[in-house]
């Protein structure tokens, strides 16, 4: 029993992503906001990303900058890479829990209002030569 639990770990470890990433959770924007702010960086150096995120004038710009600078960070410090050789591999927006409120209308009655939160990702890799 332990010999294949060892073995499970063994190929999770090997499975395992060794990119450098970042995440931000919790956003109080909706993640279709966030996602059409990811599509321009998607595929683009970390400087020419941050160049993009620094003049978009979309609402998630700054928050997905923030995610980006963490994950080149992450990058540099924890896995000694450089910055400049850094590439935006995946990028992504999932949804996170809904804040529910109640708009309320006429005879009593309310209306649900989803307040929603994403959770924003950014992987990083080595540009291919």
């Amino acid at each position: 029993m332990a010999s294949n639990m060892n073995k499970k770990t063994e190929r999770i470890a090997a499975i395992k992503d060794s990119r450098p990433y970042a995440t931000a959770k919790y956003l109080r924007i909706s993640p279709y906001k966030i996602r059409t702010v990811l599509a321009l960086i998607r595929g683009k150096s970390v400087e020419e990303a941050e160049a993009i995120l620094t003049y978009c004038n979309k609402g998630g710009s700054l928050e997905v900058k923030k995610v980006l600078m963490s994950a080149a960070a992450n990058a540099e410090h924890n896995k000694g890479m450089d910055r400049g050789d850094l590439v935006v591999a995946e990028a992504f927006a999932n949804g996170g829990p809904h804040l529910k409120r109640m708009q309320p209308v006429s005879k009593g009655r309310g209306h649900a209002i989803l307040k929603r939160t994403s959770h924003v990702t950014v992987i990083l890799d080595a540009k291919k030569v």
